[in-house]
């Protein structure tokens, strides 16, 4: 890679860890440990600050269907008080924000109070030995190259406590001491170039000493309108890229 490479910035899901990383060991366990965990967690401040945003995203809510935490008079009750008002303490409502947790996984919403808990649940499934992240089998002496010559950054749709599981827990063992840092779409959405720019700013470099790393070509697109360098991941699982855009293809990171 030139000398001028700063920043090996990554994305997870197609790049470093299969697709089913997420699909087949994450969702599924967070699915399975929802319930007891907010029961366990019913007092925890963190949670209840998850959910009370929950219940903020559930009020906002417009779309037919959508299962209600608060009905009636007491979502009118909820308006008028604002934020203090709000309370999850109760079984009932623990069961509604459940039934409405379920129905944003069925759903892949991509909902703030959603991923901090499942976050939580993973934390715990991790320290406990349960869940152990599968990555790809280049990964670990990929890190170690660029971090001796650079940088490297992660930049998910998935949580920076999730990344940081993700890279602690690995198959490959503790990886996060060659990751400088960890980004998500409080930065901005993958989709946008002002969000590749906001990560060049954060690590101090040039966005033209960035290179992305991804298996989805919109992304790419945007990195490299932010001036960003830009390489299409191409592993076992992932979707059939008809058309790269222009981005050139790396099946492996044995030679970068």
């Amino acid at each position: 890679m030139n000398s001028a490479q700063k920043l090996y910035l990554l994305d997870v899901e197609g790049t470093v860890a299969p697709l089913t990383l997420t699909t087949s060991q994450l969702f599924p366990y967070a699915r399975k440990h929802l319930s007891e965990f907010l029961e366990r967690h019913a007092a925890d401040r963190t949670v209840g600050d998850d959910l009370l945003l929950l219940l903020e995203e559930n009020l906002r809510e417009n779309e037919p269907g959508v299962p209600e935490i608060l009905s009636g008079e007491e979502q009118r009750e909820a308006r008028r008080g604002g934020r203090r008002s709000l309370s999850i303490g109760g079984v009932a409502l623990r069961e509604r924000a459940l039934t409405y947790l379920l129905w944003l996984m069925d759903r892949d919403r991509k909902s703030t109070a959603l991923k901090s808990l499942q976050g939580k649940i993973w934390k715990a499934g991790f320290a406990l030995g349960e869940l152990k992240a599968t990555l790809f089998d280049d990964v670990p002496d990929a890190l170690a190259r660029w971090s001796a010559a650079g940088r490297v950054a992660i930049y998910s749709s998935g949580s920076v406590e999730a990344q940081r599981l993700v890279f602690r827990h690995s198959i490959f063992g503790d990886l996060t001491g060659m990751i400088s840092n960890y980004f998500d779409t409080r930065t901005g959405a993958k989709g946008e170039p002002a969000s590749y720019s906001a990560i060049a700013a954060a690590m101090d470099v040039a966005p033209n000493e960035v290179i992305f790393f991804s298996d989805v070509v919109r992304e790419l697109d945007a990195a490299r309108a932010a001036g960003c360098k830009t390489r299409l991941v191409v592993r076992e699982g992932n979707a059939l890229v008809e058309d790269a855009h222009g981005h050139a293809a790396v099946e492996s990171f044995a030679l970068i």
